[in-house]
């Protein structure tokens, strides 16, 4: 018994100990790491110190390199779509290697054309009006660090799916530092990523959308709070935020940064699974959870259930907004809606600086993917002006595709697993046209 004990209390103290090195230290928690890590997918970014956000772009390592139909591998034991789905599509060059701290082989690049969803998959899937709508509205991307070739790149993407261009010099693009001034911070190849994908996803959503780039000193809240304010100053309908942390004591003094009414801001999740990020914890904000989107030969032509790394739960420290109702968390819960992030059914992205070695078309996910989609159907509807905070949908929930099936975890209620009518992982739901919204 003594014996037993003596192991018991040994297992405690490293445990103390481990907890102690990670206080000290400043890190993320690991539930704000890429839970279940998989050879086949990457963080764009990776862990930081309490204060910042790490972004929540997640690369697919396993797309092209050989094999003629596209994807292989399973995430999370979710199956992936073949490429052989639609076979105008051929495998494409790989992103690039793992960063800190999920490693994997670097794998052969393959030419041809971009792998992962298009912007017509995602116009039909969600039934949106993206031809006829959006002109006179801008849809803001908030992001840290500069990335140099982000216009350049954008452009190419629009140009290989058929989209109008949009640019500097027509009016459309426009990039700015966290004052609005016309000097970048400093350039960041990890964080590029981000702001590819969600440059693409405001274009795939919204091309007459304009696009404003605003682009924070650093990832710490206050940078890229001020760049939010920035945005919405700049005149933004949508803002975009798809980075994210663990809750920490004093969250609700960066609140002030997200609270603008009258535009619509958006923040992923999280990729973590079961678990609450913050700024998507905080009351200002629609925080938008996670499918997986794959065809069906239902009417729709689309399904989707939760995507087990979607971030969901209830809040530690947020007071509940009054528009929510759920009864199985007295705080704010997370998240109001969603759209696709599963990286198996992942999205084509165009970035061509170099991270790691490897540049060019990439399929991505993460929650990542669906903010800037959620923030960009904000604007088809044209209707930020009167959005109050994320409480719209709740008030339009027939516009909206329930997701009923799957789970982020094993909680063992609504807050990590998909049912009709409102959960934690997907929320109210993911668009059917632009009504709830």
């Amino acid at each position: 018994m003594q014996k037993k004990l003596a192991l018991i209390l040994g297992a405690a103290a490293v445990f103390a100990m481990a907890a102690c090195s990670n206080s000290l230290n400043g890190s993320i928690p690991a539930t704000s790491s890429l839970a279940q890590p998989q050879s086949n997918v990457t963080q764009s970014c990776g862990d930081v110190a309490e204060g910042y956000a790490r972004c929540f772009s997640l690369v697919r390592t396993d797309v092209g390199g050989g094999d003629p139909n596209g994807y292989h591998g399973i995430y999370r034991g979710v199956s992936i779509e073949p490429l052989s789905v639609n076979p105008d599509r051929r495998p494409t060059p790989p992103p690039g290697p793992t960063p800190t701290p999920v490693q994997s082989p670097t794998p052969t690049p393959a030419p041809g054309n971009p792998s992962g969803y298009a912007p017509a998959d995602l116009q039909a899937a969600y039934a949106l009006p993206s031809s006829a709508n959006g002109a006179g509205q801008t849809v803001a991307i908030v992001d840290a660090y500069d990335a140099v070739t982000a216009e350049s790149d954008l452009g190419v993407y629009r140009a290989q799916f058929g989209l109008p261009p949009c640019t500097t010099a027509n009016g459309c693009f426009k990039k700015v530092n966290q004052t609005g001034g016309s000097t970048p911070p400093a350039a960041n190849a990890s964080w590029g990523q981000e702001i590819s994908l969600d440059l693409d996803m405001v274009s795939a959503i919204c091309p007459n959308c304009h696009i404003l780039l605003v682009e924070a000193n650093s990832a710490s809240f206050v940078d890229l709070g001020t760049s939010v304010n920035t945005a919405a100053s700049l005149g933004a309908n949508a803002i975009s935020n798809s980075y994210g942390g663990s809750e920490v004591s004093n969250e609700m003094t960066y609140d002030a940064y997200y609270n603008h009414p009258g535009h619509a801001v958006t923040v992923s999740s999280g990729d973590s699974g079961y678990g609450v990020e913050y700024p998507a914890a905080s009351p200002y904000v629609t925080a938008v959870g996670g499918t997986s989107l794959s065809r069906a030969s239902n009417a729709r032509g689309w399904s989707e259930t939760v995507w087990s790394g979607a971030g969901s739960g209830c809040s530690a420290l947020e007071a509940k907004p009054s528009w929510q109702t759920d009864t199985g968390c007295t705080r704010r819960t997370v998240a109001d809606v969603s759209a696709v992030a599963n990286p198996n059914t992942g999205v084509a992205v165009y970035d061509s600086t170099a991270y790691r070695g490897q540049s060019g078309w990439m399929v991505f996910g993460g929650t990542s993917v669906a903010s800037p989609v959620i923030a960009s159907v904000y604007a088809l509807a044209g209707n930020a002006g009167s959005v109050n905070y994320g409480s719209f949908s709740y008030a339009n929930l027939g516009a909206l595709f329930d997701v009923t099936s799957g789970s982020n975890g094993s909680c063992g209620t609504y807050l990590c697993t998909g049912r009709a009518g409102y959960d934690g992982p997907t929320g109210n739901g993911t668009p059917n046209g632009i009504g709830a919204f």
